[in-house]
């Protein structure tokens, strides 16, 4: 008499399309989670003490105390580019693959790059909140005054495919690109993106939109705090698409505050979803809830590859044991 030897178990952290889910269901048992929420770090064990596999998001933490206490875990797909919530290394020596989701979102996150620019400039949400409370009572030729973005220097921190994107926008603006990056990228890629390399503070002091696009790290901690903010224009604009701990939150209040800068355009934060009290407060900053990729095509596409990767992470499908995105 035969046994059935039990699927694989595997844990979804967050929603996902059911149509996309399906793929995982024909290869493993699949617990999902119904509502979007965080996870402590304990509660993340529990869920991932009996599991083979896991689709995470990007602010669900796996560190090496977790790793230890979870040994039937084999891999781990992040569902985004940013990985700074795994411990790659902890994770390598244990012998679990980890996986990222990069590439199908670039385009869209960059188109989300210029909304902010232009709502930051243009004053956008301000100019809304106002009108929303009464405040407009007929043309004035002297309200919600912002600055322009045809024309203006545009700066990049991070030359990789989203800063490339982002670039590759700013001709129809006739806005020259200047930007900074770990090393020089080729010069066929500067040729396409129209961009000129330049130091760190170089950047900072020439642009008049300071865009970032680099990944969370040791290295990049707080790489904007109060020096670098000084060192800006009064009339530039930071933008920050990339991670939260990328800035320091509370230099760029004061500075926002005490309008050592014309603005910000912030879809990250330090500790999101907590946004400090005197960033709400104030009127020069534009905040979105981390909807860089939320395009639903990108969204569909993000979560398709995570499946992906999880499934060849595992030993299924073309690719069986080669997942696409082994970060």
């Amino acid at each position: 008499m035969s046994t059935q030897v039990p699927r694989p178990r595997v844990w979804v952290s967050r929603p996902l399309f059911e149509d996309i889910l399906d793929r995982l269901r024909e290869y493993f048992d699949v617990e999902v989670e119904e509502d979007d929420h965080g996870w402590t770090r304990e509660q993340m064990l529990q869920k991932l003490r009996d599991k083979t596999g896991a689709i995470l998001g990007v602010a669900d933490p796996v560190d090496a105390s977790l790793i230890a206490q979870t040994p039937l875990l084999r891999a781990i797909a992040n569902r985004g580019v940013g990985y700074n919530n795994l411990d790659i290394a902890a994770l390598k020596k244990a012998g679990i693959i980890a996986t990222n989701t990069p590439g199908v979102l670039d385009e869209t996150t960059a188109d989300f790059a210029w909304a902010l620019m232009m709502a930051t400039a243009r004053r956008v949400t301000e100019a809304e909140r106002w009108l929303r409370a009464g405040n407009w009572k007929g043309m004035s030729f002297h309200i919600m005054l912002g600055g322009d973005v045809y024309g203006k220097t545009l700066g990049i921190f991070g030359m990789g495919r989203i800063g490339q994107a982002i670039a590759r926008r700013a001709s129809g603006f006739r806005m020259p690109v200047i930007y900074h990056n770990r090393s020089r990228v080729a010069a066929e890629i500067e040729a396409d993106c129209k961009a000129r390399y330049v130091d760190r503070d170089g950047l900072l002091g020439e642009a008049d939109f300071v865009v970032l696009t680099v990944p969370l790290s040791a290295e990049t901690r707080h790489m904007i705090g109060a020096a670098e903010l000084e060192a800006m224009k009064r009339d530039a604009y930071l933008i920050n698409i990339a991670r939260g701990g990328v800035v320091d939150d509370a230099a760029l209040i004061v500075a926002l505050r005490e309008k050592r800068i014309a603005g910000a355009g912030l879809d990250v934060f330090e500790r999101e979803p907590e946004v400090p009290d005197e960033m709400l407060a104030l009127d020069n900053v534009v905040l979105t809830p981390h909807i860089g990729s939320a395009s639903l095509a990108t969204r569909r596409a993000m979560a398709s590859l995570a499946v992906d990767n999880l499934i060849a992470a595992l030993g299924h499908g073309p690719n069986a044991g080669r997942p696409p995105n082994a970060i």
